[in-house]
């Protein structure tokens, strides 16, 4: 059995987390069982709140690369930037940050150092991995905001909704969690399991998925 868990940190984006919860589950439910899903949090079980609002989430288990086969990590809700008038918030470069001083950081570098876990992650969160400095030399994707500052971290951007970077699997913007989940049951589960996700959720999955493998291409 494939048993996933998605993180949980303050100031998470909540369709980051919910849409791939979502497909995955059902992908579990209609693969009779073959996956399970779970929300955690680097502290253990406790209310989550995001940065949408004040909505929270409960977290119900530990993140653990040790037991994962799938760990997912969301981005973060909130402003790109502080607003004009000078007040003070936490922007969502700011909540990153803040996130990987945590001992989250140290709990992804080593699910990322497990060759028997996959990371994947939604929107800003390959962008909090890469702050990190976990993402170097590593193919990855972010919110198209993001991919300027994602370059600038050694990590390689990549512009397409999925990135396959072997045991890295990321996405883009925030709807692109949808898409992450139904690619990762067609990688693990098969696609027959995929598209019986795809016609119940009623979603087709869009844009490019790129894979690093195959032939360079010789720039034209």
């Amino acid at each position: 059995m494939i048993y996933v868990q998605i993180v949980l940190f303050d100031g998470f984006d909540p369709l980051d987390v919910i849409a791939p919860y979502e497909v995955l589950g059902a992908g579990g439910v209609v693969a009779g069982g073959a996956l399970t899903v779970e929300l955690v949090s680097a502290e253990g079980p406790r209310e989550v709140v995001s940065g949408s609002g004040g909505l929270a989430l409960r977290a119900t288990g530990t993140l653990n690369p040790d037991n994962a086969d799938l760990i997912i990590m969301p981005g973060a809700a909130g402003r790109i930037s502080e607003p004009e008038n000078g007040s003070k918030i936490d922007t969502i470069p700011v909540l990153l940050a803040r996130t990987m001083e945590t001992n989250l950081s140290a709990l992804m570098r080593k699910a990322l150092d497990n060759p028997k876990v996959t990371v994947a992650t939604v929107c800003g969160g390959s962008l909090a991995l890469a702050m990190a400095g976990l993402l170097e030399d590593r193919h990855a994707v972010t919110h198209h905001m993001g991919m300027d500052a994602l370059g600038a971290t050694g990590a390689i951007a990549v512009h397409a909704r999925v990135v396959d970077d072997g045991d890295l699997v990321t996405a883009g913007g925030v709807t692109s969690g949808l898409d992450l989940g139904l690619y990762l049951l067609e990688r693990e589960l098969g696609p027959r399991i995929a598209r019986a996700v795809e016609e119940l959720v009623e979603y087709e999955r869009r844009g490019t998925t790129w894979h690093n493998r195959g032939l360079e291409a010789i720039a034209m």
